[in-house]
Order: structure tokens, then sequence, then C-alpha cells
């Protein structure tokens, strides 16, 4: 490397700690531009981080200290855009699951070999449990149509209903076993003498 080479370098990288300086001087600021525009500090950490990381990646792009921050300012206002996009992607995705949830996902064999243990079962509970559970997940009837129907309020039949799961989730461990702690998918309790 000549004499003109090596200046030329001793050059970029006084630029690049010129731009680094500054960036690093103007933190507590880029901060406190982020946090208040998203509303919570860990995610204005995590933004500032990445940009931080992206300005990085860029390495001898820019060349002054001033250009740097309004040029990092931009990066950071573009990762608030993406930030933002992905808020809202993610809030229809959770609407949608949610949506989702309410409805009964079908399986034929595992509704009739769970519906034949819990259908046996059902006697052994209190009679206002029993029929909480046949309406409600037998017979797949929303909370508070049965609440109206049983002269209650639905946070009265969704406690009603809790309590008659926890007390048939008892019966049905007593009675089959180590199957029904194990989720029933693979049941045997009626091969045991007795059941």
């Amino acid at each position: 490397m000549n004499q003109e080479e090596g200046a030329g370098v001793e050059a970029v990288r006084a630029d690049g700690d010129a731009v680094t300086r500054a960036l690093v001087e103007n933190h507590r600021q880029f901060l406190s531009f982020l946090e208040r525009r998203v509303g919570n500090r860990a995610v204005a950490e995590e933004l500032l981080q990445a940009a931080f990381v992206k300005s990085l990646e860029r390495g001898g792009a820019l060349t002054e200290g001033e250009g740097a921050v309004a040029w990092f300012y931009r990066l950071l206002r573009n990762a608030l855009v993406d930030h933002h996009r992905r808020q809202v992607a993610e809030g229809r995705a959770l609407a949608r699951e949610a949506l989702g949830a309410d409805e009964p996902v079908e399986d034929p064999e595992l509704r009739r070999v769970v519906c034949a243990c819990v259908g046996e079962l059902l006697p052994t509970l209190k009679p206002e449990y029993a029929e909480m559970v046949r309406q409600v997940d037998l017979e797949s009837r929303g909370v508070p149509e049965v609440a109206r129907e049983a002269g209650i309020t639905p946070n009265n039949a969704g406690v009603r209903l809790h309590r008659a799961r926890q007390a048939l989730k008892k019966q049905l461990e007593r009675s089959c076993g180590s199957c029904a702690a194990h989720g029933c998918l693979d049941c045997t309790c009626r091969s045991r003498p007795g059941a």
C-alpha cells in the first residue's frame, strides 16, 4: 500500500469513527424519540438496537457526523412504520384466531371415545354440574344461552362450568386412571376389569 492509499484508508476510518461517535452521542435522544412513539421502553430499545445493527451493516455509506444523525432518524422512522405494520398484522391474526376459538374442532372418533367416558360419569356429579357439562361441552351450546335457560347470569354459569369440569376431571382420573391424566387420546379404561 502506498502513502496515498494509506491516507485514504485513514480518512475513511476517521469518517466512520465520526459517524459512530455522532450516533452514540445521540443515543438518549434516539431512544426518547422511539419510546414516545411506541409507548414502551423495552420495545423502543429493541427497535433502537436493530437500527444500530443496520447502521453498522451499511458501514462506510456515511461520511459525516451531522448527516449521519439525520439519516439515522430516517432509519428509525422506517423501523417504526415496520413495527406498526407488524402490530396491525398480528392484531388481525389474533382476531381471526379468537373468532375461530369459539368454533369446536370436530374429530368424530375422539368425540365418540371421550363422550362415552364423560357420559357415563356425568351422573356422579352434582345435577347442575352434570347438566352444564352436557349442554356446553357435549351439545356445544353457548354458555350465555345455557345460563339464560337456567335463570342464572353468564358469569355464574361460567363459574359453574369451571367447577363442573374440575369435578369431572377428578372423576375421570379416578375411573380411567393414567389415560385420563394424559388426555384420553389412547383410552384403555374400557379394557380394565370393572370399568
